[in-house]
């Protein structure tokens, strides 16, 4: 069986797209008929003129799709797919942590589950982050959940005190300064960008910090010899892509070790057929849930 075809013949069928994250396997990524970041696949979902959504990410995006398709079907080729930076933030845990500061409104990293949503003010993705923080007033206490590497990065970038909740990617967060170094080490002359979700250390010496998108359009905007990106290896694929005469690194561990999302890479062609072809994986999710968490999600669209 042509598995690309067969895809493409029930997406006509049942009038289906499908979108995928950067961090997806390259045949994933070539399937799709959105393919970006956190917030562009939000944005997308939010106009989709489909009956069928098949998102190949990680469950909170397609919870995210969910909520703003509630008449649709929305499935995810594997209900494995979960997302370590969500999970570092329990709904029960934050909601005492909110309970405990009631006089703080909350902006939520889109990277947390629905629940998650529904108590928060706003959402935010590490594209519009600053944006988000800075339509509130000077004086108002906020708190930032669940990227404490983010909050940390808008925090320092817009001279804010935010509370931090304390969570993190587990991706982003094994980058350190060692891997840093060993890579400049060996690209004296490579310009060094990085992703928000990486640690302070890190960041400091990023001569550019970026979502993925903003980090992919950096290197076809810019002209240096040498790339070194600090983030999670699938953005490479649609790098060389897009820009094939551009050399370009990903960010490893000294012992040569690619950082990659073992959630992202359970998508592949099979599931995604599956998802299509028999239904399988749908996300079904409360009404009252899905009405609490869609209005800090098409907030954060509207100042987007």
């Amino acid at each position: 069986m042509d598995i690309k075809k067969e895809i493409d013949i029930l997406k006509k069928k049942k009038k289906a797209v499908i979108l995928a994250h950067y961090y997806t396997l390259p045949e994933v990524q070539e399937s799709a008929d959105c393919l970006g970041d956190s917030l562009a696949l939000a944005q997308y979902a939010q106009k989709a003129d489909a009956d069928i959504i098949v998102f190949a990410g990680v469950h909170f995006m397609a919870e995210t799709a969910k909520i703003l398709n509630p008449d649709k079907m929305v499935c995810i080729p594997d209900f494995g797919s979960r997302c370590s930076l969500a999970e570092t933030c329990p709904a029960e845990d934050f909601r005492v942590f909110r309970e405990e500061h009631p006089d703080h409104r909350v902006i939520s990293y889109i990277n947390c589950s629905a629940a998650v949503k529904a108590m928060s003010d706003v959402i935010c993705t590490s594209g519009n982050a600053e944006r988000i923080v800075a339509s509130f007033g000077k004086d108002e206490k906020l708190i930032f959940a669940p990227d404490e590497n983010l909050g940390n990065y808008i925090n320092r970038k817009t001279g804010r005190n935010m509370l931090l909740w304390n969570g993190g990617c587990h991706v982003h967060f094994q980058l350190d300064e060692e891997d840093y170094m060993e890579a400049v080490s060996k690209h004296p002359d490579a310009v060094f960008i990085a992703h928000p979700e990486c640690r302070e250390r890190l960041l400091e010496h990023a001569a550019f910090v970026g979502s993925t998108t903003a980090l992919i359009n950096y290197v076809g905007n810019t002209e240096y010899p040498y790339y070194i990106i600090a983030t999670e290896e699938g953005i490479g694929h649609e790098i060389h892509r897009r820009y094939p005469f551009k050399k370009v690194e990903i960010l490893r561990k000294k012992n040569n070790i690619m950082h990659r999302c073992a959630y992202m890479k359970l998508n592949t062609l099979e599931k995604i057929y599956d998802c299509l072809k028999y239904g399988r994986n749908e996300i079904e999710m409360d009404a009252d849930l899905i009405e609490k968490a869609r209005i800090p999600i098409l907030k954060m669209l509207s100042l987007s």
